[in-house]
């Protein structure tokens, strides 16, 4: 299994393709939602997955601060079906966390949580700031994670 932390620029047609098919069998199939899953934030973003013989096993996209908020945000984030359960995403996050907070030194990180895991995101730091609320069809909530306490 290999880490793999890419820019928009530095993804090949190859990688690019395989991450919009997961993520689209995840948010729109799996979940059954219909929405635009290509959004137009992909270019803003920095594409961190692991892949294991080529399939895209856990996945998230990055932003630094001032693109999607004022805050460092995670999104997009995704463990294949078929591997949930072996720990991918509390690695994954703790990866997406190392780069934003070590790397990027940004001192706060925002997320859109689907409501179901919030005990999942409050273990690793984040609080809630919103009351659930509806996104596309499913109960999310907004989180922060103040880097600099």
């Amino acid at each position: 299994m290999e880490w793999k932390l890419k820019s928009y620029e530095e993804l090949s047609k190859r990688e690019l393709h395989d991450i919009f098919k997961e993520r689209v069998q995840v948010f729109v199939v799996e979940q059954n939602c219909p929405y635009p899953e290509v959004d137009g934030d992909d270019d803003q973003a920095e594409h961190l997955w692991l892949e294991d013989g080529g399939e895209i096993v856990a996945y998230c996209r990055l932003f630094p601060s001032g693109i999607k908020y004022k805050e460092a945000s995670i999104g997009r984030i995704f463990v294949k079906e078929s591997r949930r359960g072996e720990g991918h995403a509390q690695l994954l996050l703790e990866k997406a966390l190392h780069t934003i907070i070590q790397v990027w030194g940004e001192p706060a990180i925002k997320i859109q949580a689907q409501h179901y895991l919030n005990d999942f995101y409050t273990s690793l730091g984040f609080n809630n700031i919103s009351q659930v609320y509806l996104e596309d069809g499913i109960p999310h909530v907004d989180m922060l994670l103040n880097t600099s306490q």
